[in-house]
């Protein structure tokens, strides 16, 4: 035995069989669906995934939406599922009892139960904290895990399961803080806040995306909405205090903030416009 297995009390610190009659049904729920959680870290103090299963109501369907960069994998345990996927939806599968389904990042997508009378029950696998589910001290636990900014924290699906790149930016603004602020850099009330805001914004467009689509399908899967406070809104006028929304680019992102309610009024560098302008470009949103 190694000095590190000496430091381990495996009876409690190993392995772990969850009963089927003991799931929990204390997680976010879904109209038409019940989710229960086997494996998440309330339960044996799981750091990357997630694991339940899901019931589904007959003839019940969810509304169209995307797990961000979180790949899912789906086993049905009993009953049939339809899957349907694209921009708008256009793409159909079936699986039933013993399939399994693979959901890859960022696919928009829908479940339903095809059979009008039978419910249909899977097994769910993905990763990352839930946030909704998180309390402070697990969401801190996975937030200072490494030592990157909070906009790629909160966007690592390793780390928070289906935030994703627009949710991230209403989030940050909510919470009034730096997109590239450190995560080990926060102040214990600067994690509360962080904490508030992501269940809180994720609460609200949950609440308000069920309301727009009625059971219906979207025109187009997209995470911008209109009525988002800074995220897609370069310029416009940031609805707390007015200043313009200003944006960061990288890669094939783009990340949205505003310098007067989240950076103290500094300008946070672009690299493209930096480089291009060097010692012209403004430190402050004043200049």
């Amino acid at each position: 035995m190694t000095s590190t297995d000496d430091q381990h009390d495996w009876r409690t610190d190993g392995v772990r069989v969850i009963k089927g009659n003991q799931l929990d049904p204390n997680t976010p729920q879904t109209p038409g669906m019940n989710r229960q959680a086997a494996i998440d870290h309330a339960r044996v103090g799981a750091q990357k995934i997630w694991a339940g299963t899901v019931t589904i109501h007959p003839n019940a369907k969810t509304g169209a939406h995307h797990h961000g960069a979180l790949e899912s994998v789906i086993y049905v345990v009993r009953g049939k599922a339809r899957m349907r996927w694209g921009e708008r939806l256009e793409f159909v599968a079936e699986a039933d009892a013993g399939d399994f389904i693979y959901v890859p990042p960022y696919v928009p997508h829908q479940e339903i139960n095809a059979s009008p009378f039978e419910a249909a029950l899977a097994a769910l696998d993905r990763g990352g904290l839930e946030p909704l589910d998180a309390t402070v001290s697990m969401f801190r636990e996975a937030l200072v895990r490494e030592n990157h900014t909070l906009k790629r924290a909160l966007t690592d699906p390793r780390l928070f399961s289906g935030i994703g790149n627009a949710y991230s930016d209403e989030i940050l603004h909510a919470a009034r803080l730096s997109p590239l602020k450190l995560t080990r850099s926060l102040a214990d009330d600067e994690i509360e806040r962080l904490h508030a805001a992501v269940r809180d914004t994720l609460a609200l467009w949950i609440d308000q995306l069920r309301q727009e689509l009625a059971g219906q399908f979207p025109e187009k899967v997209t995470a911008f909405r209109e009525r988002m406070a800074v995220h897609g809104r370069f310029r416009q006028p940031c609805p707390v205090c007015g200043a313009p929304v200003q944006r960061i680019v990288y890669a094939e992102n783009e990340c949205n903030y505003c310098a007067r309610c989240q950076t103290g009024g500094r300008l946070l560098a672009d690299r493209s416009l930096s480089r291009l302008l060097k010692d012209d470009w403004p430190r402050r949103l004043e200049e």
